[in-house]
């Protein structure tokens, strides 16, 4: 929902914390072109932030700070579905050897909470923190077929469908086919369609009352999950995981 009355200092600042985190290192020459402000303005900006921890300053460039990390480590570890999920996806790397990830909904995009490798898991552009569209990874159909569908359509407005790799779904009809799908099966599958060559599968985590809380998967190259461990061994261990979150949280 888009603020009333916002507040133009801070989103100028959030724009510039948006930018460094996008391109890495910036002087205030380059970030005042980019953000289209005067350079004094910019630099009393990251003044600010610098001073706060939030912005660091090496010779003539700034970049973001570790406080970040902070404030983002603090709101995790808040979090019941991480506490309890933390050990069953360490977990499910160890049994399957790949890499697994545990992901939520936050205004409508996916936000991953945590992965965990196993010894053959391939290294992604994944992390903690890392915000994807959830139309596009096994997590994210997990668990948009779990909301309601006039919930999906808000997430659909606002977000849209873009489509990450060829294979990505790019239609509401389409989605909603294939979420039809999820919940018949009681997982979900993401072939290609975030990372070429990469497939997933994931569980929805929901409490007792239904409502979806996260979702865990499994990733791994192509070359290594066959259509046959899509609908096998693989989906029961990780809906084995996901259930033994669900009941750890609702009893």
């Amino acid at each position: 929902m888009d603020a009333k009355h916002p507040v133009r200092t801070t989103e100028k600042t959030l724009a510039l914390v948006e930018e460094l985190m996008q391109k890495g290192p910036c002087g205030v020459t380059e970030l005042a072109g980019d953000l289209d402000m005067g350079k004094s303005a910019v630099h009393n900006h990251l003044t600010t932030l610098q001073k706060h921890g939030y912005v660091l300053k090496d010779g003539d460039d700034y970049r973001v700070g570790l406080k970040f990390l902070e404030v983002g480590g603090h709101s995790r570890k808040s979090m019941e579905v991480y506490q309890v999920a933390e050990p069953e996806v360490k977990s499910l790397a160890a049994d399957t050897g790949e890499l697994a990830n545990l992901l939520v909904e936050e205004q409508g995009m996916g936000v991953y909470l945590m992965r965990a490798k196993g010894d053959d898991a391939v290294d992604l552009d994944t992390y903690a923190g890392l915000r994807t569209h959830l139309h596009t990874t096994a997590l994210g159909k997990a668990i948009l077929a779990n909301l309601p569908e006039s919930r999906v359509d808000e997430i659909i407005e606002r977000h849209g469908l873009e489509q990450k790799t060829p294979k990505s779904i790019g239609t509401r009809q389409e989605l909603f086919q294939v979420l039809e799908g999820v919940r018949e099966r009681g997982y979900a599958i993401d072939d290609g369609e975030r990372l070429e060559g990469l497939r997933c599968l994931a569980a929805p985590i929901k409490s007792s009352s239904g409502e979806v809380l996260g979702a865990i998967s499994v990733s791994a190259p192509a070359s290594r999950v066959s259509d046959e461990d899509l609908h096998g061994a693989l989906p029961e261990r990780v809906l084995s995981a996901a259930n033994v979150v669900e009941l750890n949280i609702n009893y």
